[in-house]
């Protein structure tokens, strides 16, 4: 039986060799995933980039030409 106090290394060294790799390979996996997500930053360069068209449209107008402007 696992229980919450017994370290995660001691409940590993009870698994077989080959479930031990499995174990290694998830690990290494979650670390990897981790790791790209912090090294995505959010982007915002693009912030008022349509603003010399805000007399001429409303956000919704804006929204559908940047919608537009994309497929082409």
């Amino acid at each position: 039986m696992i229980t919450l106090e017994k370290p995660i290394s001691d409940v590993v060294q009870d698994l077989p060799p080959d479930l031990q790799q499995e174990v290694r390979d998830f690990v290494e996996f979650l670390l990897y995933k981790k790791q790209q997500r912090q090294a995505y930053k959010l982007r915002q360069d693009w912030a008022g980039a349509l603003r010399e068209y805000k007399e001429e449209y409303t956000a919704l107008d804006l929204q559908k030409k940047a919608l537009e402007w994309r497929e082409d």
